[in-house]
């Protein structure tokens, strides 16, 4: 698939400490994939003899707006919150970017079982949620051989964006993590970025879910190499002995 590397400006979630880098003169309407689109293809391509290039240094192909237009029309999304306004809110935003076929659930077993049912291209998932919150029903989600749709994108979006649940989402196999409220050019960003530059599936010990990025790639290996807890005590104690 084509992927639109370099395009991203590079950004983490304010909870890390980190700098959130956005473009701040694109300022997006209803009418912002539209503007989106024309930001990343000035910012990202060249144009020679009216054909589009990659940009230097990026090393892959182009991806042409109305391609984007397409991936973006076809997706199947679900979306997973209890709060019903939210839902709603989320919904006009992926209306407005085009997306067609657009399903709800109110908590976390509903979501689990819409999952089973439509098998979503995408999954937009709050994190606080009774009876199954956002964090357990990722953990169901990725385990391949018990759950028919193990590798289904997920964004977590939610308004709890303490470091630790960040961590903790990047442990279970999250995508991409997003603050409420979000935005339009937001969302758009993320979408792009699972549709256009995927990152492997991959079993890390008891890890399986994405690629870890690099922030997150040490931590995780840190977790898996680590002895369990009672394997650590009767090594204490047999040293004691």
């Amino acid at each position: 698939m084509e992927r639109l590397a370099g395009c991203r400006a590079p950004h983490l979630d304010a909870a890390l400490g980190l700098i959130f880098t956005e473009r701040r003169a694109a300022r997006i309407a209803d009418n912002f994939p539209y503007r989106f689109y024309a930001t990343v293809t000035r910012t990202c391509f060249k144009s020679r003899r009216g054909r589009a290039t990659p940009a230097r240094g990026t090393g892959h192909d182009p991806v042409s707006n109305s391609r984007i237009d397409k991936l973006v029309q076809a997706l199947t999304v679900l979306v997973v919150d209890d709060n019903q306004y939210m839902r709603k809110v989320v919904r006009n935003i992926l209306v407005n970017l085009g997306v067609k076929n657009i399903h709800e659930a109110p908590d976390g077993i509903a979501g689990l079982e819409a999952i089973r049912m439509f098998a979503p291209d995408l999954v937009i998932l709050d994190w606080e949620m009774p009876l199954l919150n956002g964090a357990e029903l990722v953990r169901i989600v990725r385990s391949p051989g018990v759950f028919p749709v193990p590798d289904v994108p997920i964004i977590m979006l939610t308004g709890h964006v303490e470091r630790w649940r960040v961590i903790e989402a990047s442990r279970l196999g999250v995508n991409e993590f997003l603050k409420k409220p979000v935005s339009g050019k937001a969302l758009l960003d993320r979408i792009v970025a699972i549709l256009t530059h995927p990152r492997a599936m991959v079993r890390l010990g008891d890890y399986y879910g994405p690629e870890p990025r690099k922030l997150f790639y040490e931590p995780v290996q840190k977790m898996i190499a680590a002895p369990p807890l009672a394997a650590k005590a009767s090594a204490r104690v047999g040293s004691d002995a």
